[in-house]
């Protein structure tokens, strides 16, 4: 009869559903909201509203950047919320640039131009961005519990991020929305920007990563006034501003490659090579 009592007692345990507390579900909402910028700024690249599909795709990297550090503090992180926020970047900073980026071009591109037959060539380059980014985030999701172990690696990301390289295809494209140029908005300079881009997302190119900088105390008011500055540029003049944070996040590529080989050739002198073990034949156990 108690066993009969105890089976009754575990089915209704099972029935009845676990409490989630509120706080837990914050992160998801704010990345499915990442991923619903980023499906709405396709739709904008498909009526060709520009303007509107930049922004879209630059809410969801400000989202993207939120969910994270939220899960973080509220200690509410789980391997749902990593596997959501990987589907979240792929739809915001795979798919959405490589549309935008080829609709963008079509539009220089009508039915009387000479590349016009070639078009298919153009969305072949926008697929090869949008899969190097599904690679990016695949090995991502891979090296989180077993990345590089070397301390010199603790300021760089291992190829350059998909928030990054979103950014990166849309420079021209945010620079074209304020000087109008004819050579931004080339169909070469979009099929070069998805294939650098792709490149650097699939490669193990060392690229710049804030997450464990610090700054000195003395030189903590002078970021704050520049930080300040750039607000206020982004609000007075955000095209050009966006563009010129492009652009300067381009050149620091090079410049994080330098820098990361110096430091590994330093450490590779400070630290002593340990010569191979050698291989030692087992003698044969005794039997008693």
């Amino acid at each position: 009869m108690s066993k009969f009592r105890f089976r009754k007692r575990k089915q209704k345990q099972l029935r009845t559903p676990r409490e989630l507390p509120v706080k837990a579900m914050l992160p998801n909402l704010i990345t499915l909201m990442s991923a619903a910028s980023g499906i709405t700024s396709i739709r904008f690249s498909c009526d060709g509203q520009w303007r509107y599909a930049v922004i879209a795709i630059t809410i969801a990297c400000f989202l993207d950047g939120l969910d994270g550090r939220m899960a973080r503090m509220l200690k509410v992180t789980s391997k749902l919320g990593e596997q959501l926020d990987s589907l979240a970047d792929f739809v915001g900073f795979g798919v959405a640039p490589a549309i935008f980026t080829y609709f963008w071009i079509m539009e220089v591109v009508p039915a009387g131009s000479p590349l016009y037959p070639i078009r298919g060539i153009f969305w072949a380059f926008a697929l090869f961005y949008a899969l190097c980014c599904a690679f990016r985030l695949a090995r991502f999701n891979i090296m989180i519990d077993d990345g590089p172990s070397q301390p010199y690696w603790k300021h760089f990301f291992v190829g350059l991020p998909s928030p990054g390289a979103a950014g990166l295809v849309l420079t021209p494209a945010i620079l074209d929305l304020h000087f109008e140029s004819a050579l931004l908005q080339s169909p070469w300079t979009g099929c070069a920007m998805l294939i650098i881009c792709g490149i650097l997302m699939a490669s193990r190119v060392p690229t710049l990563s804030m997450k464990k900088m610090h700054i000195s105390t003395r030189y903590q008011i002078p970021v704050a006034v520049f930080v300040i500055f750039v607000i206020g540029m982004l609000v007075s003049h955000s095209w050009i501003t966006l563009g010129t944070i492009g652009v300067c996040y381009l050149i620091s590529i090079p410049v994080c490659g330098i820098i990361f080989l110096r430091l590994r050739a330093s450490y590779d002198k400070r630290t002593p090579q340990q010569p191979p073990l050698a291989s030692v034949t087992p003698e044969p156990s005794k039997q008693t």
